[in-house]
């Protein structure tokens, strides 16, 4: 086992009680979090119904911190994957939510939409609220448009979908429903028409979940906190089942998520939260927000501890960071975002540590202030990036910017350079949806061995790599209406001398016959693996339907869950084990580890090649050598006359934020205060919020850099220098270091 830093050594003390831990970039605060997990399991701090609840951000997380605990008690001769239970926040409500649904109304087989659903009907009712309210294009339309109608058909659709994303989020975060807030915007003396054209686009929102019987995320959130506040004695049987609670990334909390785990806590419970305020980097996406963790930090009785030792990054670039927290702190130009950034600073690890800095070369930090063009910059970054991989073939490297589209535009020079490079964190899969959903019909056809529609879905799946081929699919869609025809699909299946379907085959093709015999034989086998345990059922399924190492990989995931689904419940059948996995295949259990990021991502794996991300998405990760890309003053503004934003579209009046604006009508309409809405307010406040929050990301992106990091930028959207928190940097590094 690796040796503890002093700091880790003090939290691994902990037994009990409120503690806020602040952790730096590479402080090992999942290695910690785990290690405290499996010391509470193995030295008698819950008892045998009891969990260590472990509540994190993303579903990489849930598998790497399952593995670690894992490991952790089996080095003490304990039982894997007993003792703890670690979720996301959507993890936790829905299975809040699912062990009581008839507390907020729902029934037992509710459906929860993925958010490629809920995008596709928020866009519709977007569109049709603009078709029928003209007035809004009038109103908020710059007239300087020089094409007023190509804006109306393309921009004006994107932006009344963002306002009614924005809005719903906010609303639900708020525990509103549309009729609460349609009675309360009903009472005000003046309207107020941003709030009002959220409150129609959210009725009309859940009005389409109703008619589909379903939730979507947001929803499993609000109804787990309404669930907890209706039900004490449910309430009181969680808090039993889960004593401690552990949070990790903690800075990227929401209102909900602190009153979900307030309460699942009470008042004396057992409560550790980690985080790192620096890198909360989705406040613009999100309602989550830094200021709950600090404001958790300072309350009384809660005991405060700090990860500030880091062995991820050489010393140079550690202090290059640090110096990015005190310039802004001290001399950021704008007095009111210089708590964006906090400590503690980021501190190497003593000479003796197990998991030593590398050795620090400042010669590898360069920071370009050369005027580049977007193109003359891809293009210098791709000839620097050919001649990275020549001289350090061993390393990792990475090019990380602010947008996908630009990330898009690099990975085309590369392509057309012959540069390797990967850009998966760049997409969005399905291949957990396809891989659960293949095992899910499967397991349905041998739930129901009597369906001949199942027998001939079964067929296609078999078949599915055929699907390439129009022709050779068309041939698999004739076979398996030819099942579907079976009466009785046991005189395929087990045939007997006087009694054998396939002998009904018309025009006995020997091809299409021999397809049809390996498929016979396939279906003997699951049907004879039925009485295996369930997981094994599943590997042997898996073993057979699948070929691909990252399938196989998560067929033995999705068997491990089905696995402890029955321990927590031995009295599930099969046709019980096979609605879980269809809440995988529906990407509706994304939030307990299986979802487009589910393999995780591992930088050491692609040695050799450039990974292509953004920064949002290289955040927990690391590489040897990072370039920054498009640090300017679009991307990276701070408050200054000459910067634009992204969330100020040109195109209208007044260069508003009405995602902003709209919220804060919607936030005036809740107000109990005299307080009323003033046009231009909210813009300017988010303003400043989306600086604070590109002062994080800009921390982030440095942080990700082991050896070497290389920060570059362009004249792009409009931008006319380089950002002034990079300028900062550069003034001192070379000042210091020439």
């Amino acid at each position: 086992m690796i040796r503890p830093r002093p700091a880790q050594r003090e939290i691994l003390t902990y037994t009990a009680g409120k503690m806020g831990i602040a952790a730096v970039p590479g402080s090992g605060k999942t290695w910690t979090l785990s290690l405290l997990a499996a010391n509470l399991i193995s030295e008698g701090y819950i008892g045998q119904e009891q969990e260590v609840l472990i509540v994190t951000l993303v579903n990489a997380a849930v598998e790497n911190f399952s593995a670690r605990i894992n490991d952790f008690i089996g080095q003490r001769g304990l039982m894997p994957r007993m003792g703890y239970r670690v979720r996301t926040l959507h993890g936790l409500a829905h299975d809040i939510v699912r062990e009581r649904p008839g507390l907020v109304g729902l029934s037992d087989d509710f459906d929860i939409l993925d958010e490629r659903a809920t995008n596709e009907i928020r866009r519709e009712i977007a569109r049709l609220w603009l078709r029928t309210h003209p007035e809004f294009e009038e109103t908020h339309l710059n007239p300087e448009v020089s094409n007023p109608r190509r804006v109306a058909e393309v921009q004006f659709p994107k932006l009344t979908d963002d306002i009614a994303l924005a809005f719903i989020r906010t609303a639900k975060d708020h525990q509103l429903t549309p009729e609460e807030l349609r009675s309360r915007l009903d009472e005000l003396p003046v309207p107020l028409p941003l709030a009002e054209m959220g409150c129609d686009m959210y009725e009309d929102y859940q009005r389409a979940l109703a008619y589909r019987g379903a939730v979507d995320f947001d929803d499993l959130i609000r109804l787990a906190l309404r669930a907890l506040q209706s039900d004490p004695d449910y309430l009181e049987r969680l808090r039993a089942r889960w004593p401690y609670i552990l949070e990790d990334e903690a800075q990227d909390s929401s209102r909900l998520q602190e009153q979900i785990l307030r309460l699942l806590n009470g008042e004396n419970g057992n409560w550790v939260r980690v985080g790192d305020p620096n890198q909360a980097i989705y406040e613009t996406f999100t309602t989550a927000s830094p200021e709950y963790l600090r404001a958790f930090l300072r309350e009384p009785f809660v005991i405060q501890r700090d990860l500030p030792e880091s062995g991820r990054s050489m010393p140079s670039i550690i202090d290059l960071a640090n110096y990015l927290i005190e310039w802004t702190q001290r001399f950021h130009p704008v007095s009111a975002v210089r708590g964006a950034l906090s400590e503690p600073f980021i501190r190497s690890t003593s000479p003796d540590d197990p998991d030593p800095n590398p050795p620090d070369n400042p010669q590898e930090i360069r920071l370009v202030l050369r005027k580049y063009t977007p193109d003359e910059e891809r293009k210098a970054v791709a000839d620097s990036l050919e001649r990275c991989l020549q001289e350090h073939p061993d390393w990792t490297v990475a090019a990380l910017v602010s947008s996908n589209n630009y990330a898009v535009d690099l990975t085309k020079i590369l392509a057309r350079r012959d540069i390797p490079f990967v850009d998966d964190l760049l997409k969005s899969t399905s291949i957990t949806r396809a891989t659960a959903g293949a095992l899910k019909l499967i397991l349905d056809v041998l739930a129901s061995p009597t369906s001949s529609k199942g027998l001939a879905k079964a067929y296609e799946v078999w078949w599915r790599r055929e699907r390439e081929d129009k022709a050779a699919w068309q041939g698999v869609r004739e076979q398996a209406a030819f099942l579907q025809r079976c009466p009785r699909p046991e005189t395929f299946v087990w045939p007997t001398p006087d009694e054998d379907y396939l002998d009904t085959l018309p025009n006995d093709d020997p091809e299409v016959r021999a397809a049809l015999e390996s498929f016979r034989q396939v279906m003997r086998r699951w049907q004879q693996a039925v009485h295996l345990p369930v997981d094994q059922l599943l590997l042997t399924i898996g073993q057979d339907l699948f070929d691909e190492p990252a399938k196989l990989a998560l067929t033995h995931k999705l068997a491990g869950l089905l696995r402890q689904a029955r321990n927590l419940n031995p009295t599930l059948g099969l046709r019980e084990l096979t609605a879980e996995l269809s809440l995988i295949a529906q990407n509706e259990r994304r939030f307990i580890g299986f979802s487009q990021g589910d393999t995780g991502f591992d930088p050491e794996v692609h040695k050799g090649k450039v990974v292509v991300a953004t920064i949002h998405k290289a955040k927990g990760l690391e590489w040897d050598r990072v370039y920054l890309m498009s640090v300017n003053n679009y991307d990276f503004p701070s408050a200054q006359p000459e910067d634009t934003y992204i969330s100020e579209p040109w195109y209208v009046q007044g260069s508003l934020n009405l995602s902003a604006e709209a919220l804060e009508q919607l936030r005036v309409a809740l107000s109990v205060d005299e307080d009323w809405y003033d046009p231009g307010r909210a813009t300017k406040a988010a303003r400043l919020d989306y600086v604070r929050e590109r002062l994080r990301l800009l921390y982030v992106g440095i942080t990700r850099a082991r050896r070497s990091l290389i920060i570059t930028w362009n004249t792009g959207k409009g931008a006319s220098h380089p950002a002034i928190p990079f300028q900062a940097l550069a003034d001192w590094w070379y000042a210091t270091h020439t």
